[in-house]
């Protein structure tokens, strides 16, 4: 386990920390900057509660009960029941690298002082995250508007001492899992609930977790289209430097400059570049530095976004110390990033969509000039070599297309009317989670048929890069010398794109 330690002082996340929490293990601390920016807040909620001024999410109901006042003396109450009322997910349950980044992104909210809630709370999950204790949170129920109440309820629940956590390998109720951690629940006061619910931190963290994901996926099938131009035998005319700088595009430049370089060395490209009768490749190998290049700036503008986020106070009300002012608004509302996990889905759809198709065409046996056996069939016809492996990534990309569909342009109203646009963020992060895995799976599929068709150009080699990729898949995956089920191979290939 990694024993660096993050320190929350108020300031932003960057996508990397919130990794380490979520993945690696990475120790939090709270910084005494940030417990003084908390009690300014608390200061400020107490100060309202002491007088008869109805201010939302500390004396009044919630939604659309946000008109009944609660009497002083019931305002704990009004917290508690706000969480178990909430806590209404369905569904298995979030992965738990989603749920700590869940924690930690809900931690440094309340760290950056406008959520009211006293340092002790957020102390609480801080001391969760460090002792291994992880909620379990079912994964639908969020419409990602008025924070992912639903999930983030489930969350607090077990703050509180109640709900269900896993310890270790074993999951048993929040409660006997705080006490085995040597950790005291809390009692959420005035605020506290509404301040522990309100917030986009599930569709953050799967959008932060998605995109370190996606920046692999990235590399790898920029590597995996330069190997395939290699095992199709296709030319490189089409990465020459002046055809993408008279288009402009930076994304687009970006990556046939990374494909040459990957390229350099490469025997293969040599070898054909006599008496070759054929004019021009497929758009899946012509027009890659296009097509990525274009996907690989959408990826970017989204980071943009979620960048912002990693350092946003997403809850409501919010309290501002300075002004001595809560003002409620609407800061939960997850719009911004069900938009551009929208998007991110799109531009998966269209990196697999262009590597199934140089797939198809390296197997097919239409292209003759690369002198490969049809389906990489040591024996075709008695074999069928890697014919299906096609299937299974057209498989795979009809489900990524299906995927695709924006979920932030189906609005449903909750709550009475009152809540009558949400964004369903947390329904398009969940499909992100889906689209990213299948991506990997075609991007491996790319890879595994590069190096077999590699096989058959020896002794040509390709690119340095391309051929230490190569090495690095042959240490898991084995030369075919006859058929044999290739979904351990696909795994295996995936393991390395994680």
């Amino acid at each position: 386990m990694n024993q660096e330690t993050l320190v929350l002082d108020g300031g932003p996340l960057s996508g990397p920390q919130v990794v380490g929490v979520a993945r690696n293990g990475v120790k939090v601390e709270i910084s005494p900057l940030a417990i003084e920016l908390m009690e300014a807040a608390r200061a400020t909620v107490a100060q309202v509660t002491s007088t008869n001024d109805a201010t939302y999410g500390i004396n009044t109901g919630f939604g659309a009960l946000s008109t009944t006042r609660i009497d002083n003396n019931k305002l704990v109450d009004l917290q508690m029941n706000l969480l178990r009322s909430h806590a209404a997910g369905v569904g298995e349950p979030l992965e738990g690298e989603i749920v700590r980044g869940m924690m930690i992104l809900l931690t440094a909210n309340l760290c950056r002082g406008h959520s009211g809630v006293r340092p002790e709370v957020a102390q609480c999950i801080v001391e969760m995250i460090n002792a291994g204790v992880t909620p379990v949170i079912p994964s639908r129920g969020s419409v990602g508007a008025s924070g992912d109440l639903a999930p983030l309820a489930h969350l607090a629940l077990v703050l509180c001492g109640e709900g269900n956590a896993v310890l270790g390998e074993k999951e048993m109720p929040g409660k006997a899992a705080m006490a085995a951690a040597g950790i005291t629940p809390i009692v959420p006061i005035e605020k506290e609930g509404l301040a522990l619910i309100n917030g986009t931190h599930l569709m953050t963290s799967i959008a932060t977790l998605g995109l370190a994901d996606i920046a692999v996926l990235c590399e790898v099938a920029v590597l995996a289209t330069a190997m395939s131009i290699d095992t199709a035998k296709a030319t490189n005319t089409f990465l020459d430097q002046r055809l993408h700088a008279a288009r402009i595009q930076s994304g687009q430049q970006t990556v046939a400059s990374t494909l040459r370089a990957h390229l350099v060395n490469s025997t293969i490209l040599t070898s054909h570049q006599e008496d070759d009768q054929r004019v021009q490749d497929p758009y899946s190998f012509r027009c890659s530095p296009q097509v990525l290049g274009a996907a690989i700036e959408a990826i970017a503008r989204v980071t943009g976004v979620v960048s912002a986020e990693l350092g946003a106070v997403t809850d409501n009300p919010l309290v501002f110390p300075k002004d001595n002012a809560i003002i409620s608004g609407g800061n939960f509302h997850g719009m911004p990033l069900a938009i551009a996990m929208d998007e991110l889905r799109i531009a998966l759809c269209h990196i697999a969509g262009i590597a199934e198709r140089r797939i198809e065409w390296i197997l097919s046996g239409r292209c003759i000039h690369n002198n490969l056996p049809a389906f990489c069939a040591c024996d075709p016809g008695l074999e069928s070599g890697l014919m299906i492996v096609q299937y299974t990534a057209a498989a795979c990309c009809a489900e990524l297309r299906t995927l695709s569909m924006p979920a932030s342009v189906s609005n449903i109203s909750t709550s009475g009317g009152i809540e009558d646009y949400n964004s369903m963020g947390a329904t398009s992060a969940l499909m992100l989670r889906r689209s990213i895995n299948l991506c990997r799976s075609v991007i491996a599929i790319e890879l595994l048929v590069g190096c077999d068709a590699l096989d058959y150009h020896r002794p040509l080699k390709s690119g340095d890069a391309v051929e230490h990729l190569y090495s690095k898949i042959r240490e898991v995956v084995p030369e075919r010398n006859c058929d044999r089920s290739p979904s351990e191979d696909i795994a295996a290939i995936e393991q390395l794109l994680h």
